[in-house]
């Protein structure tokens, strides 16, 4: 179920402070469909991030919707890969590639509460994304 920016925003803002906002990225993380361990391979790995992350991506349905599978050996950054599935997946192509989940970290402050290496790995993981959108579009 892909929420917009706005919905996920008004969901972080529940919450009074930053523990319990990382326990509901966490918590959204520990929801995550397993990825199969055949998927979990070096081709699918996301170049960038400090903790292992793998991220795959189909095209299904018509009008065409992308599907996104991944998963990572890190709680938050699982619940940070949660955050980007309730964005990205079961959107059209088109949608992927124009929406910039970072606007949703800078507007709750996510980018301001997480290190460098998370903030880097969280960028390479929205291109990553947003990359296979676009060659799905090419």
């Amino acid at each position: 179920m892909a929420l917009s920016i706005d919905e996920l925003v008004e969901n972080f803002e529940l919450f009074d402070d930053w523990e319990d906002r990382y326990r509901y990225i966490i918590d959204l993380g520990k929801k995550l469909p397993p990825m199969p361990e055949e998927e979990m391979v070096e081709d699918n790995k996301v170049r960038g991030c400090m903790s292992q992350v793998w991220m795959t991506s189909r095209l299904e349905g018509n009008p065409p919707i992308m599907r996104f599978n991944a998963d990572s050996d890190a709680f938050i950054v699982k619940g940070l890969i949660a955050v980007l599935m309730l964005i990205y997946d079961g959107q059209s192509p088109e949608k992927v590639a124009n929406t910039d989940a970072l606007e949703f970290m800078t507007r709750v402050g996510l980018d301001r509460h997480i290190s460098p290496n998370r903030r880097n790995g969280l960028v390479a993981m929205v291109e990553r994304i947003r990359h296979d959108a676009q060659a799905q579009l090419a």
